[in-house]
């Protein structure tokens, strides 16, 4: 089965340890434990990924990020990427069967409604970061990927 998954941009950014630090693919970026532990999932399990991030929206790991920001979809006054714009970016996306969505309930929530006519499991919802991430880290030591159920 053709899987995507989709993995959560982070607060912590490169620009935060190097401020000076010029434009870096999204994949380098996020900084935070949890994306380096769902980035480290994405690359054992060698799968089709993306990063959904509040500012740009479905971005491809190797997109250049130009500078630092700070958008995020819990605070409209950020001004986030709406769901329209998601809405037309995931139609990239619609040849996957499958979407594994990592991630808390507010990124696993916009994943759902992007791709309402796909499976998308969401094997972290609704856990604290904690156990999301023990979840993530178990999945790779003991080598079992994350799966949609077969039709």
């Amino acid at each position: 089965m053709k899987t995507l998954v989709i993995v959560p941009c982070g607060k912590s950014k490169i620009w935060r340890k190097y401020p000076h630090h010029g434009p870096v693919e999204a994949k380098n970026v996020y900084t935070g434990s949890p994306f380096i532990l769902n980035r480290r999932y994405v690359e054992h399990f060698r799968n089709d990924w993306v990063i959904l991030s509040a500012k740009y929206g479905l971005i491809q790991p190797d997109t250049m990020i130009p500078e630092d920001y700070n958008v995020t979809f819990n605070d409209p006054d950020t001004n986030p990427i709406t769901i329209q714009e998601l809405s037309d970016q995931a139609t990239k996306y619609y040849d996957y069967e499958c979407i594994i969505a990592l991630g808390g309930k507010t990124y696993s929530n916009i994943v759902r409604e992007l791709f309402k006519e796909k499976q998308v499991i969401p094997p972290t919802y609704g856990l604290p970061i904690g156990k999301a991430m023990s979840k993530v880290k178990n999945a790779i030591e003991s080598n079992t990927p994350f799966k949609c159920p077969e039709k």
